[in-house]
C-alpha cells in the first residue's frame, strides 16, 4: 500500500473558500481518475503557523504503477485548476511513501 501525500499551507483569507473546493471539486476529481481508493483530510493543530493555515491530502494506492500513471496524466491538470483559482496564495508540497504496517 502506498501513499501520496500532498501538504498544502494556504493563506487566512482563503482557508473556507479552498476547504470547500477540495472537499466538493478536487478530492472528487482525484478519486475519479480510479488511480487512489480513498482518502484522508487532515488539519495540521501544531505547530501553529502564524502565516497560514496548513492540510494534508492522503490519497491512498495499491500500486507504485496507479501513483506513476496519475502523476504523469491527471495531475498537471488538476494543479493547474487550483493556480487558476487560486493563484499564488497556497504553496504544496507533494511525497509518495510506502506503507510498512
Amino acid at each position: 500500500m502506498f501513499v501520496y501525500n500532498v501538504t498544502v499551507k494556504i493563506m487566512h483569507a482563503i482557508e473556507a473558500e479552498w476547504l470547500q473546493w477540495m472537499k466538493e471539486e478536487h478530492i472528487p476529481e482525484v478519486l475519479a481518475t480510479n488511480m487512489f481508493h480513498d482518502f484522508k483530510l487532515l488539519h495540521l493543530e501544531e505547530p501553529i503557523d502564524e502565516e497560514g493555515i496548513t492540510y494534508i491530502v492522503q490519497y491512498f494506492t495499491d500500486s507504485r504503477e496507479k501513483y506513476q500513471h496519475y502523476i504523469a496524466q491527471f495531475a498537471p491538470d488538476l494543479r493547474n485548476k487550483g493556480f487558476a483559482k487560486f493563484g499564488d496564495q497556497f504553496i504544496a508540497f507533494r511525497t509518495f511513501m510506502r506503507i510498512i504496517s
